[in-house]
């Protein structure tokens, strides 16, 4: 059998644990991540010729370093060798759901929406087109009903496909030119230094930019560490004169803009 391991990914209170009740029924089990006073909640199943060992994410808005719980998702998704990430997303808030996706992009995480609560959505009549969704995103959409387990059969063959084929779901991201531009700057020079490679370079630029303490930390180690900083310093100093906004607003704007 293959084993996978699967993070389940989304904003609070958007059906995330009832997908992961659901999979794992009793086969769970409930620690702290390691160093962490963060609660892990880990299950495993049986799919098909697939052993899944599936990690209940932190429920949050972003990947910041501003709570232990971003942190605590992020690492999983940048440190663990998780094969697919499952994005649940509330349909009647997809907006603000979004807003942690295109933070998951950033990372090119290997992603699969699970587009939960279809039917507040077909209330406050908001049509979904699933098929040019995942066209856009550049990775797939399975519309589900967690509480009724409907569409999970489809998501677990969709993730499974997707271990199979990886996708770098950065690849679709479009800022505006003046920010793309900007970042793809930094990255040339943040490419240089081979350490640093083990992430996406644009989702370091980024966070750099956002003043980002742990992505500073680890850029402090680098050979290139003064090069780098004094592009992020300039790179912040014009992007305020341009837009007469911080750079961290200029890219939360620029998510939303993609969003």
């Amino acid at each position: 059998m293959k084993e996978l391991i699967v993070g389940l990914a989304g904003n609070p209170n958007v059906g995330k644990t009832t997908v992961f009740n659901q999979l794992t029924g009793m086969r769970q089990h409930v620690g702290n991540w390691p160093g962490k006073t963060v609660e892990k909640a880990e299950g495993s199943f049986k799919h098909g010729d697939y052993e899944y060992n599936i990690v209940d994410l932190p429920g949050n808005y972003a990947l910041s370093a501003h709570s232990m719980e971003e942190i605590v998702s992020r690492d999983f998704i940048v440190d663990d060798d998780s094969d697919v990430i499952i994005n649940v997303v509330d349909a009647a808030n997809l907006e603000r759901n979004l807003y942690l996706t295109v933070q998951m992009m950033e990372l090119g995480a290997n992603l699969v929406m699970a587009l939960n609560m279809n039917d507040f959505a077909k209330k406050k009549d908001h049509i979904i087109d699933i098929k040019l969704m995942s066209e856009l995103l550049g990775f797939p959409v399975v519309e589900i009903n967690a509480k009724t387990k409907d569409g999970i059969e489809e998501l677990l063959t969709t993730v499974e496909n997707a271990s199979k084929n990886p996708i770098d779901s950065s690849a679709k991201l479009s800022y505006s030119d003046e920010l793309k531009g900007h970042l793809s700057e930094l990255q040339k020079i943040i490419e240089q230094d081979k350490a640093l490679c083990d992430v996406p370079s644009i989702w370091i630029a980024i966070k750099l930019l956002e003043k980002d303490s742990i992505v500073i930390e680890k850029v402090q180690h680098s050979s290139l560490s003064s090069k780098i900083m004094r592009e992020v310093d300039r790179i912040a100093k014009h992007l305020s004169d341009v837009y007469d906004e911080g750079a961290e607003e200029v890219i939360a704007n620029a998510r939303y803009a993609f969003i």
